[in-house]
């Protein structure tokens, strides 16, 4: 794999503090390195050139100046297209968004500006991000860095091969079901889902609006940590944020390992999950013990019904979000159409793809009267019931752990014919966002082919500093 390596983001911050570099040196050095990889990757929807070179340049001001530039100091990074961010096009990935350029920026993508980070691009995604491929993108597959005749992962595929490539030190993207963790663990990079709410969603595209979070994709977890701290926090804009730690998260060091009580969730370590990930995640459990954890099995029933419940609460949450495309206020419409009924019709039939339609469809059939009651208020119950499993697993141990995905990147084409083998690679990661808890994917090996394989470590509610902490410490049990 072709990539470049950057420094830790603290690194490259003080380098621009001290004037060792500058930011404008740093963006041009990302905006090169995405023009070399972008025809054999695609990682890229849209490069921001020109407001990232202005924004380079009121940092480099700043410096000059003797003014505090904030502590990610002209780093660049990359957002995923469903973030608002000014100075180009957010499509996410659709046709029926193509032309709209946003009037505000997502809040997540102004408090990384505001703490001196440059926006470079927009990564590619799946569309809407329905998918766990970036196949479903309108503006074609990203390509895995370790094998490009295989998927990145997705939805969260562009930011995950952005960062494992070095396009930039960072990315920024979304967890409604893994699509962050997932795709990290396919490009062997750190994932973050925070808290839900731990990250204010104003500004970013709804998916649905009780699981989406918003997180980082670093190469490091010290990295992902710096950047969950700039973010995280209570957003007027958002009433579904919750406070940070009142520690932060940016000073945290690897946790002591002995006595820590650590539960592998037996209902993820089946028949059905490939033998070099199941090798991986036993290899990593060796380490642990042999470091003073103490390490159990720990059953979690529920977690068997919890990608069925996800596809019936997420898809109705989607049909609802997706309701606002109309072809009337802002991106495609059919200027041709004879009345409105018809302009609906063909601007939604013509600018979303298959896989929003098949969400729509499904999420509006099990909120529809008379399934109602047989479909989504069963899920809802499902929901609180796994929720209960989680919080009564976390008073016999602090945390939980299992692989990230059944197997490692997939073939590109492999299973974007059969819609449910495609939802089947979200099996592992769906429950985490459903009971709101945070999680992380640390790479912890790799399978015969070289490729990537992520350790899934999961915390109670709010325990993010914790969790932050557990995962460094697997980091340097992996060096």
């Amino acid at each position: 794999m072709d990539s470049f390596a950057w420094d830790s983001i603290n690194d490259i911050a003080a380098a621009v503090r001290n004037r060792s570099t500058s930011a404008t040196k740093l963006v041009e050095l990302s905006l090169n390195l995405i023009k070399d990889a972008q025809p054999k990757y695609n990682a890229i929807i849209l490069v921001l050139d020109e407001a990232a070179r202005a924004r380079a340049k009121q940092i480099d001001e700043l410096v000059e100046s003797n003014q505090d530039p904030g502590p990610l100091a002209g780093v660049p990074f990359i957002a995923k297209d469903n973030f608002l961010v000014l100075g180009g096009e957010t499509k996410a990935a659709s046709k029926i968004l193509e032309g709209f350029m946003p009037p505000y920026q997502a809040s997540a993508v102004n408090a990384l500006e505001a703490a001196g980070a440059i926006c470079v691009a927009k990564a590619n995604m799946d569309a809407f991000a329905h998918g766990a491929s970036t196949e479903n993108s309108d503006y074609g597959v990203t390509k895995n860095p370790y094998d490009t005749s295989r998927v990145p992962g997705g939805s969260s595929g562009g930011s995950a091969a952005a960062v494992a490539l070095g396009l930039a030190p960072f990315a920024i993207g979304t967890d409604t079901g893994g699509s962050i963790r997932q795709p990290a663990s396919f490009c062997g990079v750190v994932g973050l889902k925070p808290t839900y709410g731990l990250v204010s969603r104003s500004g970013v595209i709804a998916m649905g609006s009780s699981l989406d979070c918003i997180g980082p994709l670093a190469s490091s977890v010290s990295d992902a940590a710096l950047v969950l701290d700039v973010m995280a926090g209570k957003d007027k804009l958002d009433a579904t944020t919750i406070d940070k730690d009142e520690l932060g998260y940016k000073d945290i060091s690897a946790k002591p390992l002995k006595g820590v009580k650590i539960g592998v969730i037996d209902e993820y370590l089946s028949e059905h999950v490939d033998s070099d990930v199941t090798r991986a995640i036993n290899q990593t459990i060796d380490k642990l013990t042999q470091s003073g954890a103490e390490v159990k099995r720990i059953s979690l029933p529920s977690t068997k019904l919890a990608l069925a419940c996800y596809y019936i609460i997420c898809p109705a949450e989607v049909s609802s979000n997706l309701g606002r495309y109309d072809g009337q206020r802002y991106g495609f419409h059919e200027p041709d159409a004879k009345d409105l009924d018809e302009s609906y019709l063909n601007a939604r039939g013509k600018g979303f793809g298959k896989e929003a339609k098949r969400r729509i469809m499904i999420g509006t059939f099990v909120l529809s009267s008379g399934y109602y009651d047989a479909y989504y208020k069963k899920a809802m119950t499902v929901r609180t019931k796994l929720i209960n499993e989680f919080e009564s697993a976390y008073k016999e141990v602090d945390f939980l752990i299992g692989p990230v995905a059944p197997t490692t990147a997939f073939k590109i084409g492999e299973k974007s014919s059969d819609p449910l083998q495609m939802y089947l690679a979200d099996v592992m990661t769906v429950a985490a966002n459903l009971a709101g808890v945070p999680s992380i994917s640390v790479p912890v090996g790799a399978d015969s082919n070289n490729l990537p394989i992520g350790l899934q470590i999961m915390a109670g509610q709010r325990k993010d500093r914790d969790l932050l902490s557990l995962a460094m410490a697997i980091e340097e049990l992996g060096k």
